[in-house]
């Protein structure tokens, strides 16, 4: 049996940017995807800590060490500029490998740079 596990964190992230009317979903610095291990084109689960909202998406990376999150197309409704969310990707494991697998998980300062 396949179980569905979280495979990457992406902590106390700030949103930089919300682009409307822009074709895409998710823009995140590059450093920050390849530190846990989240491909530009997979799908990740934004949580909004000031809205409450959870939303599905998909990523694309931006220039590396912009520190830039940016919430494109319908996904720039979900949150403003300034607000705190958390970004998670999951994978699907057997079992056995579910209980010994642990996940990437980066906390964020408030310009996205990565404190651990």
């Amino acid at each position: 049996m396949l179980i569905t596990v979280c495979k990457s964190k992406i902590a106390h992230a700030t949103i930089t940017e919300a682009e409307l009317y822009y074709e895409w979903s998710i823009t995140i610095d590059e450093n920050i995807l390849k530190a846990v291990n989240i491909l530009s084109g997979e799908k990740v689960e934004i949580l909004n800590l000031n809205n409450g909202t959870r939303i599905e998406t998909y990523v694309i990376a931006g220039k590396a060490g912009s520190g830039r999150v940016c919430l494109n197309g319908p996904a720039a409704r979900s949150g403003v500029v300034g607000d705190k969310i958390i970004i998670l990707s999951y994978g699907m494991l057997e079992a056995s490998e579910a209980k010994k697998f642990k996940a990437k998980i980066v906390y964020l300062d408030d310009d996205n740079k990565i404190k651990s």
